[in-house]
């Protein structure tokens, strides 16, 4: 058992991948409006998304949001603010998630 659980939620959202020499991005829109905190872990569900060489690709999925907790919110913006973090990790992966 968890001392402080994390809350999860699932949201509808909206996922752009570009693939064009102006622009190349994957960018996510919640539907339902929901709002990423600092802390906050995002999961889109489904395949890898691939866009060809000139093409914009949009999907609609599902997103499971695995809120931070308090302290783990006050740590991300402390180092945030203090600039300590150097390095950020972004993973794209092909791992299924049930």
């Amino acid at each position: 058992m968890e001392l402080f659980p994390r809350r999860r939620e699932e949201a509808p959202c909206t996922v752009e991948v570009s693939h064009k020499f102006e622009s190349l991005h994957a960018h996510v829109r919640f539907d339902n409006g929901a709002v990423v905190h600092p802390g906050d872990e995002v999961i889109v569900h489904g395949a890898p998304i691939l866009a060809a060489y000139g093409e914009v690709v949009i999907e609609q999925r599902i997103a499971t949001i695995t809120r931070a907790t308090w302290l783990e919110r006050q740590w991300t913006r402390l180092t945030g603010d203090l600039e300590f973090m150097e390095l950020c990790e972004f993973a794209f992966s092909e791992e299924v998630y049930a």
